[in-house]
């Protein structure tokens, strides 16, 4: 595998980014249980992960592969999304059958994000026609840099079990399992720093 070169995000790189997140979660199990029409995904998935991860790039902490073959979006210690808009988003946007139990599994997230000072990772993707060329491992490899310097944990919550493996060869341990209703499950998981 060629090695990967990993740039700092700079807001004119944002919508590349954002467009590397749609394409990554396009098949995403919980991305696509929220909006599950494809009009509707590509319509307000951008906006979700601007809610969500978008403090990243004023905090320099979103990242892209060479070509914007894949990004993640990481939030700093003490820096977290602002949840009424995120909360109003999903109100106003996802699939009005599921909101119920999309809201009970926000709930139950809640009581795993970490309450100590960490690193959060909203957002991790590649490319689908750049998968299992080593750039999410480069992804992972250059954000945890920080946090092992700092002695930070870093915590992320998996929205897909094919990827439980690849945060496990990076430290990250399985907290447990969400699942509300008709809802897939996800994976809260932390790291503690090297």
């Amino acid at each position: 595998m060629a090695e990967q070169k990993i740039e700092t995000a700079t807001a004119s790189d944002e919508a590349s980014v954002i467009a590397v997140m749609v394409l990554a979660f396009s098949a995403d199990p919980a991305a696509r249980w929220t909006w599950p029409d494809p009009q509707q995904y590509l319509g307000h998935f951008p906006d979700f992960v601007k809610e969500l991860g978008g403090k990243a790039f004023a905090h320099g902490s979103a990242y892209y592969a060479d070509g914007y073959t894949g990004a993640a979006m990481w939030l700093p210690p003490e820096v977290g999304p602002d949840e009424d808009r995120l909360i109003d988003l999903l109100q106003r946007t996802a699939y009005a059958p599921v909101q119920k139990d999309l809201f009970a599994v926000l709930e139950q997230m809640a009581r795993y994000h970490p309450k100590e000072p960490h690193w959060f990772l909203p957002f991790i993707g590649v490319d689908p026609l750049r998968q299992g060329k080593g750039c999410g491992a480069a992804l992972m490899q250059h954000a945890l840099v920080p946090c092992d310097r700092d002695g930070t944990p870093a915590y992320l919550e998996s929205s897909n079990p094919a990827n439980i493996p690849l945060y496990e060869r990076y430290g990250f341990e399985l907290l447990g399992s969400i699942q509300v209703g008709t809802s897939p499950p996800i994976f809260p998981m932390l790291r503690e720093p090297r």
